[in-house]
């Protein structure tokens, strides 16, 4: 047939025109190109922890176009950065260019300005919006081994240090002791945590002069009727033991700052070492309660005497205060025992700190230091939920596998993640071999296990710094002797 319409061929002619694509097919290949600028795919896997809802591009504003730092690509980066090693801005722009070239794409540029200000402009509320689903997703998790059916919340409090800048030393000033320019600044956060779970539920971000006990006050909303609050000597408290009581939280704490019943004293006996007393209000309090007086004049208590008769433990009795006073249903061992797992928080800790590197942050200013602690917490909680899914796959207890060594195969793994060639097919099997691989790295079972709290690798003889560093000048030849030349 000949063509009508040389300087248009084919445009009115039925048997040279193209098949129209459907709407399905215009809309994969969007999702295709989507994919293409994503250069990181733990969020496919990680998707059921962190649904992609959340990192939706914006109507309008900031992150609101699909550039290279897109809303999703600069959350992913972000999280990857808290999971590698090194932990470094320019860590993560390396990754990049490593992916760009695998997908043919052009070499982005080697500075980290852009990674930075797309990293500055993540909303708090959409991270903090984040850490909350992946308290729920864990919280949703049933654990057989919850204490006589009821969530134990476990709180304790420690600190962080950051970049010595003049913002940070606003909001979270050094060491008093310390001279101007030879500190850092110090953060203390307070945090509760799931105790059979693990889930960092809540926390509380202060400074040196915070003191956990006000911090816990702004976390009570955290706690459910029905859960046990497990804290040290520092949550000892009649405010704050009376008004967990009024929630309908029991608390088992230390006793600090009052004086033990005895057998003689106590309202009744119920058991050796086991008895129940009266607290009576102290007189004067700095509580920020609107009126004191109002408080009960006394409180049922539950005082238990605890003997440690194990080597290497710095005490050999302690008493514990608690509001389970029926002691057929919560016997005396199964409350000590229950005290005895209060150590698992400082565990958490130890692989928020030592295991991820959250102990030295670094974030410049107070807004990004923020938005780090945040991305801790949801790297934690992400990390908890792998155990629990591998865990759960294989039958094993998930308080047996090690939190270092599952970080460490998702370090390894996320490079097979990212290669789109082996998402579409072999994402499902290498997320079960991820699974298989940290369920066989077993935590031995060591109880009672006691260990000197002294380090044996000597640090470097290096002067200590005692003025700003662009101040001090270091002596030639400090501490060693020299012979006169002739």
């Amino acid at each position: 047939m000949q063509n009508q319409t040389p300087l248009f061929p084919g445009f009115h002619l039925q048997t040279l025109r193209r098949k129209p694509r459907s709407a399905q097919q215009i809309f994969a290949d969007k999702i295709h190109q989507l994919k293409q600028k994503s250069f990181s795919q733990l969020g496919e896997c990680l998707g059921k922890f962190i649904p992609e809802k959340f990192l939706q591009p914006a109507k309008s504003g900031q992150h609101s176009r699909q550039r290279l730092f897109s809303k999703h690509n600069t959350f992913w980066a972000f999280f990857s950065q808290i999971l590698d090693a090194d932990g470094g801005c320019k860590e993560v722009v390396r990754k990049i260019q490593a992916t760009s070239a695998m997908k043919g794409k052009t070499l982005p540029s080697s500075s980290t300005a852009a990674y930075c200000q797309a990293r500055h402009k993540l909303s708090s509320d959409t991270l903090t919006s984040i850490l909350a689903h992946t308290t729920q997703q864990l919280q949703s998790t049933s654990s057989p081994e919850m204490f006589h059916k009821r969530r134990v919340v476990v709180v304790d409090g420690t600190g962080v240090s950051m970049p010595d800048t003049k913002r940070n030393q606003e909001i979270w000033p050094q060491q008093a002791l310390q001279k101007p320019g030879c500190g850092f600044p110090q953060a203390a956060i307070c945090a509760c945590f799931c105790l059979h779970t693990g889930a960092m539920l809540s926390y509380e971000l202060g400074n040196k002069k915070s003191h956990e006990l006000p911090m816990l006050r702004k976390q009570w909303d955290t706690f459910r009727s029905g859960d046990i609050f497990l804290g040290d000597k520092g949550f000892c408290s009649f405010y704050d033991v009376h008004s967990f009581k009024e929630r309908g939280v029991d608390s088992v704490i230390t006793l600090a700052r009052r004086k033990p019943v005895s057998a003689a004293e106590a309202v009744k006996v119920l058991g050796k070492d086991d008895v129940l007393v009266h607290w009576k209000r102290p007189s004067q309090s700095k509580t920020p309660y609107s009126n004191w007086h109002e408080l009960p004049e006394d409180l049922l208590l539950r005082q238990i005497k605890v003997t440690i008769d194990q080597p290497g433990f710095r005490s050999t009795s302690f008493y514990i205060i608690t509001t389970l006073l029926d002691a057929t249903k919560y016997p005396a061992d199964d409350i000590a025992d229950l005290y005895f797992q209060r150590w698992q928080v400082e565990l958490n800790f130890r692989d928020l700190k030592t295991t991820l590197g959250m102990d030295i942050l670094r974030c410049k200013s107070p807004e990004m230091v923020r938005k780090e602690i945040i991305m801790y917490f949801i790297a934690y909680n992400c990390l908890r939920s792998l155990i629990i899914e591998a865990a759960t796959k294989n039958k094993i207890d998930h308080q047996r596998l090690s939190f270092k060594a599952t970080l460490q195969a998702l370090r390894q793994w996320e490079p097979l993640i990212n290669q789109t060639k082996n998402i579409a097919a072999n994402l499902y099997q290498l997320m079960n071999n991820l699974h298989d691989a940290i369920a066989k790295n077993i935590v031995l079972n060591r109880p009672g296990r006691s260990e000197p709290r002294a380090v044996k690798r000597r640090p470097k003889p290096y002067r200590l710094l005692t003025s700003p560093r662009h101040e001090m000048v270091v002596e030639p030849h400090r501490g060693k002797k020299h012979t006169k030349q002739a």
